[in-house]
C-alpha cells in the first residue's frame, strides 16, 4: 500500500488537467494553516495548565521554529520522493502532533503539548509547507507565481477557517463557554475533544491532497507553452542548481536576507496588532482608546484577508513585472508605508487600518513570491529543497520581529497605557530593517555558470 506513494506511481497521464493541483495542494495549506489561530484557545490553555501566558505561547514558537528546521532539512528528501509521500508524512506528523497534544492536556502535562502540536507538528508543517512547491512550478512553467500564491494563499487563510470553527467546537463540547465573552474559558474536557477533532478532521482533509496530487510527465509543457521564450526574461535562468550548490551562491544568501527582512516587518504589526490600533487612537497616556475591543478584533480578521489576498494577488502581478521588480514593491513601498504609519497613522482610523493593510499584503505576497523568485534564479532542479532551506528566514523573522517592537514598547510604559509615539522607535526601525531587504534585493544578480548542474547529470535526476 505505501508503495503507492512513490513519485513514480504519482505521474500524471496524458489528458490530467494541471488545475487539479491547486486544490490538492490547498488541503493540506489550509490545514497546517491553522497554526496561526492558536490565539482562539491560549486562555484556556492558561486556566486548564495554571501556567502563564509566556508559557503557553512558547507552543506556538516551538512550532513555526520546527517548521523552518524540518523545511530545511527534509527539503531534498521531500523533492526525491516526491509530493504524494511528503504530504502523507505532514499528514501523519500534523495528525500526530494534535493527537500527542490532546493527551497531554487531558493529563495537565504542558510538555507533552510542547512535544505534540510543537515539536511533531511542527515537522508536520514544515514538510506540508513545502511539499507542492516545486511540484506546482512544474505544472505551471508559465505562471509559477500564480500557482504557489494558490497555494500559500491557503496557508495565509487557515486561520480564517480554524478560529470559528474551533470557538463553535468547544461551545459545543462546554456548554458553559461562550465564544462572545472574551474572558470565558473552555474546560479541559472540551479542549482535549477539540484537539481530537481537529487532529482527525485535518487529517482526512490532507489525505484528500494526497489523493489527488500528481507529477508531470517527463518532458510536460502547458498547451500553447514554449520553453525557449523563459531565455528572453532576465534573471530567469534555464539551467539547474542543487539545493547543495545553492547555498553556497550569495543569491541565496541575499535572498535569504530578503525574506528576513520583509517578514521581520511584517510579523511585527501582526503579533501586536489588537492592541497596536487601540494604543493608536488613545487619548494621552493612560486614557481610554476610541477603538473598542470587539473592534480591534474584527481588525486582526482584516489583517488576516490583507494577509491572504496579497499572496495571491501579488505572486500573480510577479508573473507580469518580475520577481525582483515586485520585491522593489514590497520593500521600498514598504519603507514609505511604515514612516507614513509613524508619522501621520494615527490621525484616523481609517488611513491607519488602509496602511497596516497594504502592509500585510505586502507580508504574505512575499511569502508566496519567493518560491517562484527561486525558481528563476536556480531552476527546477531542486527547488522545493532550497525553498526548504530558505525558510530559516522565517524562523528568524519570528523571533527577531517581535523581538524589535516588544523591547520598545517595553520602554515606552505598560501595556494598555501607551499612545501611538511609543511605536515609532519601532516602526522607523523597521524602515531600516527593509532598507537593508531592499538593498539585498538590488544586489541580486544571475547565479554564475559554475553553480550549475552538468546536463548528464540533470536528465539522470530528473528520471529517478
Amino acid at each position: 500500500m505505501l508503495s503507492a506513494l512513490d513519485r513514480s506511481r504519482s505521474v500524471a497521464p496524458p489528458g490530467f488537467s494541471r488545475w487539479l493541483i491547486p486544490p490538492a495542494a490547498l488541503a493540506v495549506h489550509l490545514s497546517i494553516g491553522q497554526v496561526y489561530a492558536t490565539s482562539v484557545y491560549k486562555n484556556s490553555f492558561i486556566s486548564h495548565f495554571d501556567s502563564s501566558a509566556t508559557s503557553v505561547g512558547v507552543i506556538f514558537s516551538i512550532a513555526i521554529v520546527m517548521l523552518g528546521l524540518s523545511a530545511a532539512v527534509g527539503g531534498t528528501w521531500v523533492e526525491r520522493n516526491g509530493p504524494r509521500k511528503a504530504m502523507f508524512v505532514s499528514a501523519c506528523f500534523w495528525a500526530a502532533g494534535f493527537l500527542v497534544a490532546a493527551l497531554g492536556i487531558s493529563t495537565k502535562q504542558l510538555w507533552l503539548v510542547y512535544l505534540g502540536y510543537g515539536v511533531l507538528g511542527g515537522i508536520g508543517l514544515g514538510i506540508g509547507y513545502i511539499s507542492p512547491v516545486s511540484t506546482l512550478i512544474k505544472w505551471f512553467p508559465d505562471r509559477p507565481g500564480l500557482a504557489t500564491g494558490l497555494a500559500i494563499m491557503g496557508f495565509g487563510g487557515g486561520a480564517l477557517i480554524a478560529s470559528p470553527l474551533s470557538r463553535q467546537l468547544l461551545s459545543a463540547y462546554d456548554s458553559g463557554y461562550d465564544p462572545n465573552v472574551a474572558t470565558s474559558v473552555a474546560s479541559g474536557g472540551s479542549l482535549v475533544a477539540l484537539f481530537l477533532t481537529l487532529g482527525i478532521g485535518y487529517f482526512v482533509l490532507m489525505m484528500f491532497g494526497v489523493l489527488n496530487i500528481r507529477v508531470p510527465a517527463d518532458g510536460w509543457v502547458p498547451e500553447g507553452f514554449d520553453p525557449a521564450t523563459i531565455k528572453a526574461k532576465p534573471l530567469v535562468t534555464t539551467a539547474s542548481v542543487s539545493a547543495a550548490n545553492a547555498i553556497k551562491t550569495p543569491q541565496f544568501w541575499l535572498l535569504w536576507v530578503v525574506l528576513f527582512c520583509n517578514v521581520t516587518a511584517g510579523i511585527g504589526i501582526l503579533e501586536q496588532a489588537s492592541p497596536m490600533i487601540q494604543d493608536f487612537f488613545r487619548d494621552g497616556t493612560g486614557g481610554k482608546s476610541a477603538v473598542a475591543v470587539g473592534a480591534a478584533a474584527g481588525f486582526v480578521g482584516l489583517l488576516s484577508l490583507f494577509n491572504m489576498a496579497g499572496r495571491f494577488a501579488w505572486s500573480s502581478t510577479s508573473d507580469v513585472i518580475g520577481r525582483k521588480r515586485i520585491y522593489m514593491v514590497y520593500l521600498g513601498v514598504g519603507m514609505i508605508l511604515y514612516a507614513l504609519l509613524a508619522s501621520v497613522g494615527h490621525s484616523a482610523v481609517a488611513l491607519f487600518v488602509l496602511l497596516a493593510g497594504v502592509i500585510l499584503s505586502f507580508y504574505g505576497g512575499g511569502f508566496a513570491t519567493i518560491p517562484a523568485y527561486l525558481r528563476d534564479m536556480f531552476g527546477t532542479f531542486q527547488v522545493g529543497a532550497i525553498h526548504g532551506r530558505l525558510l530559516t528566514a522565517w524562523s528568524a523573522a519570528g523571533v527577531a520581529g517581535p523581538l524589535i517592537v516588544n523591547g520598545f514598547l517595553d520602554s515606552q510604559g505598560k501595556p494598555g497605557t501607551l499612545t501611538a509615539s511609543a511605536y515609532q522607535p519601532a516602526l522607523f526601525t523597521m524602515v531600516g530593517v527593509l532598507a537593508i531587504g531592499f538593498v539585498a534585493n538590488l544586489l541580486v544578480k544571475p547565479v554564475a555558470e559554475r553553480f550549475h548542474e552538468a546536463k548528464p547529470a540533470e536528465q539522470k535526476e530528473a528520471v529517478a
